[in-house]
């Protein structure tokens, strides 16, 4: 180590820092002969912490190097955790909410949880929504008929579901609408991205066929008609109700490929909001045909929604009616006719690579429907493939009707 004033001295013993109260020329007890026979001006007294051997300084000074690592090492991860676990925004049908992982929003006498990181909050609604999800998993909106709690599978202890809209957080969805969803652990609370409850309008809401100024006319059943006598009760009778959608939250996914703006009924373009029947089998349904078919090397991500919801009066009148059947699945939200298009040519693509588009693209994904619904029995339904007509390619029909039923057409769906 660097010497005193004086400089330093070679020797059998160790050179150290003066004290300020020693001199350079008053022998100290650790100097060797060596020392005491160099100059005055060459000599160093030594300082060794008292009671400490020069053995046991070294050890200590290792120690104390360690334990400054460890607290600089400490204080740079502190530093990185905190930038990543800080407070962020979510901006989500149009209204924007605050949260924090490490601090609560309301709660200032829950248990602190600021030790659960973003990736362990996640795994938590991961597991707590897997039922929600689908069979698909990857819906991103629980349906529900009237305002209610989303019963999680599972949750950690002290932890609870909350509900958020407009700026308000409740324990349950109070009213019809979309709704964020918020997980509470402790103090932390943290929106759950990519997943919100839609609590429905009621039938009732509906007067002489219009909801407000949107007009969606009567169902069958409303006359006194039935479905089939082989379609499963209830499933050809009114609609539990209606999902608002405005042009703010149109772009709302209901699940990985599919947004509400994807079902609207093609009328009345200029009427704000407008009202749709969706039940969440469909999408669910749907998602499976597409990783059903990206399984077998289909590229999926151009999928076409060419007809979602149907409303009445758009079933019987709006655009090209011809083929469209009086009991049209599409009434009731269970129904969509979609197209593989990612060369966006605005029609089905060749995907059984012959050369040419016709019914047989189709049947390719007709293929696939089969092999979802012998796995998925609950979502059985009707698959009908269409060939190409005045302004459209090819198509087919999904629906979830609850019976199989497998058809081949000319127009409509």
């Amino acid at each position: 180590m660097g010497g005193g004033s004086g400089g330093t001295v070679t020797g059998t013993g160790s050179s150290m820092d003066a004290p300020p109260e020693a001199t350079v020329d008053e022998p100290q007890s650790g100097d060797s002969l060596d020392d005491l026979a160099a100059p005055p001006s060459r000599r160093v007294s030594r300082w060794a912490r008292p009671g400490v051997t020069p053995r046991g300084e070294r050890v200590l000074n290792v120690g104390l190097g360690v334990l400054l690592v460890l607290l600089v090492a400490g204080w740079t991860w502190s530093i990185v955790n905190a930038r990543t676990l800080s407070a962020a925004t979510v901006h989500e049908n149009g209204f924007r909410i605050s949260h924090s992982i490490t601090s609560a929003l309301t709660r200032t006498d829950a248990p602190s949880t600021a030790y659960l990181t973003e990736a362990a909050l996640t795994a938590v609604v991961d597991r707590s929504l897997a039922k929600a999800r689908g069979a698909s998993g990857k819906l991103a909106v629980s349906i529900q008929p009237s305002p209610a709690p989303l019963a999680p599978d599972t949750l950690p202890p002290g932890s609870q579901l909350e509900y958020a809209q407009g700026g308000e957080v409740q324990r349950a969805p109070t009213h019809a609408g979309i709704w964020n969803v918020l997980l509470a652990v402790g103090n932390a609370v943290r929106p759950v991205s990519g997943f919100n409850v839609i609590t429905l309008l009621p039938f009732s809401s509906k007067k002489n066929g219009r909801i407000g100024v949107y007009y969606v006319g009567n169902w069958p059943s409303e006359h006194g008609k039935v479905g089939p006598s082989k379609a499963p009760p209830g499933e050809y009778g009114n609609p539990s109700g209606f999902i608002e959608v405005t042009p703010q939250n149109a772009d709302l996914h209901v699940s990985e490929h599919f947004t509400l703006r994807n079902f609207l009924t093609h009328d009345q373009p200029n009427v704000w909001p407008k009202y749709i029947v969706l039940q969440p089998k469909l999408p669910d349904k749907l998602e499976l045909v597409l990783a059903d078919l990206a399984g077998h090397g289909y590229d999926v991500h151009g999928v076409r929604i060419m007809s979602g919801f149907r409303s009445p009066q758009y079933n019987y009148t709006g655009g090209n009616t011809e083929g469209r059947a009086n009991l049209s699945r599409h009434m009731y939200g269970d129904a969509s006719d979609i197209y593989i298009d990612d060369n966006g040519d605005g029609q089905m693509d060749d995907l059984n690579h012959d050369g040419k588009i016709n019914i047989a693209d189709a049947k390719v994904i007709e293929a696939a429907v089969d092999r979802v619904e012998a796995a998925h029995p609950e979502l059985v339904g009707g698959a009908g493939v269409y060939t190409a007509a005045s302004g459209h390619g090819p198509f087919i029909h999904i629906d979830t009707r609850g019976y199989r039923a497998r058809w081949t057409g000319t127009s409509g769906g």
